[in-house]
């Protein structure tokens, strides 16, 4: 019996691309700071001044509230302890209008701007991330934000209001075995009269076993993949299983399956064939929940190793006091600096909408979801067995209860949500290759024509001729430019340098791989690592500058020592690696040569399927849907 839809069943590596392409948002309508960084122009006008938060009483009031609640009602080792959010909670929450922050006030929501929604955000994760991750899940990804910028009017009226006082969404793309590779969609939307006909299983959907009303991306035949919103309790909707996971143990993930699930017309989102392009232009902003609960657990994390390492005596000394600690101490000050530096710049730009921020939302996204692991990893070898230990078993021997390895835990997902960073690599090379694919890209295409080749080389000889010459010098190699940043100016200088640098490695490595330069993905990758770490020194110097607080320059000052350091190392990495060396041992791996090495131990019997195909039809299991009791 099949398990996919034909159309998707033996998709080309080229063809998976030509829909991944087709999806992307190709025009630049607005400048964009990051997208200038990897052409090697420095446009630090477009980030300073530091753009001014909006003023919003409400947006404090709300604020203030939440952190009440967050403090005294939010009981975040219950939830750990049960692996359950429990019904008050959702209550609270929806009186305080925590559902609807992102919703616009006409449909009830708050209106809240992206800076105030992320510091919502880092507020909820510091108490329970799992907390932080249904919101956010609710509102980044789910039903709201893809309404609120593709939806009708007629959509809005009837979902939003609903969602804004406390009805829960998800957004439902993966399946069994269909990641990050969407042109393998195996989830059909067949039409039928006055609608569609949902057929399909989905992995992984954050609330799913909650949610009432869902997007569901879908194959229609002929048309592509299409956005929908359908409702929870639909009659052929079954939520097969609730999924566990290392961390976020309060977070409600499913296994949902449609089976001949009838969805209005009238339920499209933007259009037939839109699905993927609304996918990802939500996720333009969505992404900045993730770095929101990244900068929560990176001050979480800073105050406990601030006061473990100023109370633990070893040695006749506090420990923070000895060098192999201080560093570790010194690590997570100057990176929660430089994160919360990122996303707020990201938020203000995005909230006043003059500049183009999807290069800017994906780099914060990838740095933050990495550094944080490495805050939260240092930070337990800070507080050594008492940060492999739980909080529930440090307060049942009378020490104070402290979370570490379960920020640790929590943490570790973000490096796999919304794109893994493997996947984020890619998306933010493709845009950082953009311009020479504009201007080259028949060149290297090995179906284009002769007669194509030839004008792509006439205008990439017109381009590069006016654009290499500008990356020979400039301001950053004069001492005396941006003296307006006083001890900051040293690393301006050095991140005009650097984007420069990487600009010219970029282009050496289109002219020496060309097409294959996609396979490239170890050189990709530090491409965009060194962009994300030149980005994030732009934002912290910016961020110190415009304040009257010399802490603030000295952890600026902190921060672009260590990235410069990091920097660097990633440049001399992008000619002296072992990416090749590495490829053929994997290859190798793969096809058992090197077998020999897992002998001497037990491996568990098991004739499991790694990636469980799905048959359509019924369900044949329990319904096992959550829905929350009514607020008395």
């Amino acid at each position: 019996m099949t398990t996919t839809d034909p159309q998707a069943a033996g998709v080309s590596e080229k063809q998976a691309r030509q829909v991944a392409e087709a999806a992307r948002e190709a025009e630049w309508r607005k400048p964009s700071f990051g997208k200038e960084l990897f052409l090697g122009k420095f446009r630090l006008d477009l980030i300073d001044p530091w753009p001014s938060a909006p003023d919003s009483p409400d947006a404090d009031d709300f604020l203030a509230k939440l952190q009440v609640y967050a403090r005294d009602g939010l009981d975040g080792d219950q939830i750990e302890r049960d692996a359950r959010i429990p019904d008050e909670v959702f209550h609270e929450l929806a009186r305080l209008g925590a559902f609807g922050m992102k919703i616009d006030k006409e449909y009830g929501g708050l209106g809240l701007s992206n800076l105030h929604y992320c510091k919502a955000l880092t507020l909820l994760g510091s108490v329970n991330a799992a907390t932080a991750a249904l919101l956010s899940a609710h509102q980044s990804i789910g039903v709201p934000q893809p309404l609120k910028l593709f939806g009708s009017a007629v959509q809005k009226k009837a979902f939003l209001p609903r969602l804004a006082a406390g009805e829960v969404s998800a957004f439902l793309l993966t399946e069994p075995d269909v990641g990050s590779d969407p042109a393998r969609l195996g989830t059909i939307a067949e039409p039928v009269d006055g609608g569609f006909r949902l057929n399909g299983v989905k992995l992984w959907a954050t609330n799913g076993t909650l949610a009432t009303l869902l997007v569901v991306m879908a194959r229609v035949p002929e048309k592509g993949i299409t956005a929908f919103v359908v409702e929870g309790d639909s009659e052929g909707i079954t939520v097969e299983r609730r999924n566990a996971f290392l961390g976020l143990r309060g977070l409600e993930n499913s296994v949902t399956r449609f089976h001949d699930v009838f969805v209005p017309e009238g339920n499209v989102i933007g259009g037939l064939g839109k699905g993927l392009r609304i996918a990802l232009t939500t996720l333009n902003t969505g992404r900045l929940s993730l770095p929101a609960m990244c900068v929560g657990a990176g001050k979480r994390s800073l105050a406990i190793a601030r006061e473990w390492s100023a109370e633990r005596v070893q040695w006749g000394r506090q420990v923070g006091t000895h060098e192999a600690v201080a560093k570790k101490i010194a690590f997570i000050a100057a990176t929660t600096y430089a994160m919360e530096s990122m996303l707020d710049l990201c938020c203000l730009i995005a909230d006043d909408a003059r500049n183009d921020i999807r290069i800017e939302a994906a780099l914060v996204k990838l740095f933050a979801s990495e550094m944080a692991w490495q805050i939260a990893d240092e930070l337990i070898q800070i507080r050594g067995g008492r940060g492999y230990e739980t909080a529930e078993s440090l307060r049942a021997r009378g020490e104070r209860a402290t979370e570490s390895e379960q920020i640790l835990r929590d943490l570790r997902i973000n490096r796999i949500f919304e794109g893994s960073t493997e996947i984020m690599h890619l998306l933010i090379a493709r845009e950082a290759v953009d311009a020479h694919l504009a201007v080259a890209g028949d060149i290297i295409d090995p179906d284009a024509a002769l007669t194509r080749k030839a004008r792509a080389g006439a205008r990439a000889g017109k381009f590069y001729a006016r654009w290499l010459p500008t990356l020979a010098v400039g301001r950053g190699q004069n001492p005396v430019e941006y003296g307006e940043y006083g001890p900051l100016a040293s690393h301006l200088r050095y991140v005009e340098r650097a984007s420069r640098r990487l600009a010219r490695s970029t282009f050496y490595a289109m002219s020496r791989w060309q097409g294959k330069l996609e396979r490239k993905q170890g050189f990709l990758g530090r491409i965009v690592d060194i962009g994300a770490e030149l980005f994030a020194m732009s934002a912290a110097c910016v961020r110190a500058n415009a304040s009257p607080n010399a802490p603030e320059r000295e952890l600026a000052d902190l921060f672009c020592r260590q990235s410069r350091l990091r920097a660097d190392a990633l440049f001399a990495a992008l000619w002296d690696n072992t990416d090749r060396l590495d490829t053929k041992a994997a290859q190798r791996v793969m096809a058992g040569r090197y077998a020999f090495l897992e002998e001497g131990v037990v491996h568990p019997t098991s004739d499991a399927a790694w990636v469980t195909p799905w048959q359509p039809g019924p369900a044949t299991v329990a319904d096992v849907r959550r829905r929350i009791t009514p607020d008395q």
